[in-house]
């Protein structure tokens, strides 16, 4: 047995109507190609990798998250057990957002437990892949009691059986949020695995999502938004206890979950909103610089990768097509500048903005952010 989708009401309704409205601006602006979406993306994929694993405590920076969603090397900083995590769950999210656009697609165990080995490879003794052999339980913490407990392992098979059912067949007519807030909490209350259970069920949260077709993940994920805080993710899984209240019960009502969920997609897409005003705001500045400057156009692309602070030579050279020989010069001409400035060594090394891009860029996020985010459910 699962967790019943709930009834939604008026204000939950009212909120979900609000998220497309805001899913619709970004397809509009997705519709007009920008030069500055990719890097948009890149920070947005870069913001879940980093948010769902600090949930765990496997802790990056922000400049190795997008090192990492390049495909570039990460600073020497993160150990070995926080690289193998992270680097796993970055495999994991990739194929979960190619999944939006295969035409052959199921949802299968088997489908899933390859995501669960991406995850948790690196460590063998946690089973990757594989369902746990006994019971479960989450800590909580020294000298209290487990906050929950998981269903008996011999129910397991069973469970995810009917799960991947439903996710095939079950409740279609149901809003793509609410069937991913919906197999989120099933997956992480089956608690199928030794390790990963909440990585895991954040994945599939989004590939629900990516599969509806709501939008490309990286503009429709909460990842980012659980894990951006101490008090979002104190937030999460107060919203899960509330819910699972100790121990396995479907029969529990699911709406303060799903409630929950909708509040995060809604203030996550404000901020996307703000991000995307951001972007198109600094990238105009940034052409007016390099005409002031007589740059040639592709270099705005470095320029824009610099106010961010996240400016890499190889990636520059993609992005715009170009030889090392000729991004190598043009990083050198904006150092000579003093618009751009490095940080680090050898293959490690980025480039940050210098005074002026520092400047702009400051300018530009005060712009955007005159105002609090909106909480979505002001009465309650």
């Amino acid at each position: 047995m699962l967790f019943r989708v709930p009834s939604l009401d008026a204000n939950d309704r009212r909120v979900l109507a609000e998220i497309e409205e805001f899913r619709d601006q970004f397809r509009h602006r997705l519709a007009e190609p920008r030069r500055w979406q990719g890097q948009l993306r890149r920070s947005l994929s870069a913001g879940a990798i980093r948010g769902s694993n600090t949930i765990e405590g496997y802790t990056i920076s922000l400049d190795d998250a997008m090192a990492l969603a390049s495909g570039e090397q990460m600073s020497a900083a993160p150990d070995d057990d926080t690289r193998a995590a992270v680097e796993g769950y970055k495999d994991a999210l990739t194929y979960v957002q190619q999944t939006a656009d295969f035409d052959a697609f199921r949802y299968e165990e088997m489908l899933l437990s390859a995501l669960h080995f991406m995850l948790i490879k690196h460590d063998i003794h946690q089973w990757p892949g594989r369902y746990r052999p006994g019971g479960i339980w989450v800590s909580g913490g020294a000298g209290r009691p487990p906050v929950y407990e998981g269903p008996a392992a011999d129910e397991v098979p069973v469970l995810m059986r009917e799960l991947m059912e439903w996710l095939n067949d079950g409740d279609l007519d149901e809003s793509p949020d609410v069937r991913a807030a919906m197999a989120h909490l099933d997956l992480v209350s089956i608690h199928p695995w030794r390790d990963g259970n909440g990585r895991m069920s954040r994945c599939l949260h989004t590939m629900v999502l990516a599969r509806g077709q709501v939008l490309a993940p990286e503009f429709s994920s909460i990842e980012e938004w659980l894990g951006l805080s101490e008090l979002n993710t104190l937030e999460y899984y107060a919203a899960l206890r509330r819910t699972q209240r100790g121990g396995f019960d479907p029969t529990n009502d699911a709406h303060p979950w799903v409630r929950f969920c909708l509040r995060a997609h809604h203030l996550q897409a404000q901020g996307v909103q703000r991000r995307f005003e951001a972007a198109a705001r600094l990238w105009a500045r940034l052409e007016e610089l390099g005409t002031r400057h007589g740059l040639p156009e592709r270099t705005v692309t470095a320029l824009y990768a610099a106010a961010q602070g996240h400016l890499r030579r190889s990636t520059y050279a993609q992005d715009e097509s170009i030889s090392r020989d000729i991004s190598v010069r043009d990083l050198q001409w904006l150092q000579r500048l003093t618009l751009i400035e490095p940080v680090g060594h050898a293959r490690t090394r980025r480039y940050v903005g210098g005074p002026d891009l520092r400047s702009i860029t400051e300018e530009v996020v005060a712009e955007v952010n005159t105002e609090f985010l909106r909480e979505p459910y002001p009465d309650e």
